[in-house]
């Protein structure tokens, strides 16, 4: 390392991801190191000005500050095997998308051969790193994530989220959840609409906006939990919910369209009413996922 260290970092992993989050330090003035399993992939980094390692030695001794970027933590184990002594003294800033347990499970790795560990999650694609549209989770020591604040703001919003390093990953992952979900229920939408020849787009004029206007239940829906109250001003109860439910896994198969996205859902609504909570708000159901 040199005089400069307060500015150098190296990126381990040059995939999709791994790529932008150098371009994106490089374009605000850090000095980068590349480093990936498979060369031939840093021609635009280091046209840029990044330096690629040599090996993985070599990219590891170069920085104070090492972010890991590959296919899973699987991935991150053996590079940490590899990198042995040569991480002491560093800071190990994993970006990788994992789950809580293996992020604790690094953190105790990384920590036992004198480094520092912050676990991070991506909430973004690789076109949208270092764009308003980008933030990041960050979880482990406070103290590291601010002393690198200025190298994190240069990939989008910085979010800390807590001491414990898995809490990066299950926000991330929670985070998902309410993505997939929400896409899964779209994907329906259009495959059944699409069963009469209604294009997509078409629809989607009617699909944009009802979305929109149902957006609301995601702070009312987080308001009922805290609370611990399904019952109060209840609009539309969960008895006749599940009662009508059934209508959407019928018309999907008359339709020639598989219900197997919507089919968990009635079943879950069903089993609540059938537990005596049939008067509740849909939300209640949340109760089931955590027994």
């Amino acid at each position: 390392m040199t005089e400069n260290s307060t500015t150098q970092v190296t990126f381990a992993g040059l995939g999709d991801m791994g790529r932008a989050l150098a371009a994106a330090a490089l374009r605000n003035g850090f000095t980068a190191t590349v480093w990936n399993r498979t060369p031939g992939k840093a021609g635009e980094l280091t046209a840029a000005g990044a330096h690629e390692a040599a090996g993985l030695a070599e990219a590891f001794e170069a920085s104070p500050v090492v972010i890991l970027c590959v296919v899973d933590n699987n991935a991150v184990g053996e590079l940490l095997d590899a990198a042995g002594d040569r991480l002491r003294g560093r800071t190990v800033v994993n970006l990788t998308n994992g789950t809580p347990r293996q992020a604790r499970e690094l953190a105790e790795r990384v920590t036992a051969l004198g480094a520092e560990y912050v676990d991070g999650g991506i909430m973004a694609v690789p076109p949208g790193i270092g764009t308003e549209a980008s933030f990041v989770l960050y979880a482990g020591p406070e103290r590291e994530v601010e002393a690198r604040r200025a190298l994190f703001e240069t990939f989008g919003g910085v979010q800390y989220v807590g001491e414990d390093t898995g809490l990066a990953a299950l926000y991330d992952l929670a985070l998902l959840s309410g993505m997939y979900g929400m896409h899964a229920g779209v994907m329906h939408a259009y495959a059944l609409i699409g069963s009469a020849g209604i294009p997509a787009t078409d629809f989607s004029a009617l699909l944009v906006p009802w979305i929109q206007a149902m957006s609301g239940f995601v702070r009312e829906a987080a308001d009922r939990i805290d609370r611990d109250d399904f019952t109060k001003d209840v609009v539309s109860n969960l008895a006749m919910q599940a009662q009508a439910f059934p209508n959407l896994i019928e018309a999907s198969k008359e339709q020639g369209v598989r219900p197997d996205l919507l089919e968990p859902v009635m079943r879950l609504f069903q089993e609540r009413v059938a537990q005596g909570h049939g008067d509740e708000d849909g939300v209640g159901v949340i109760r089931l996922l955590q027994s």
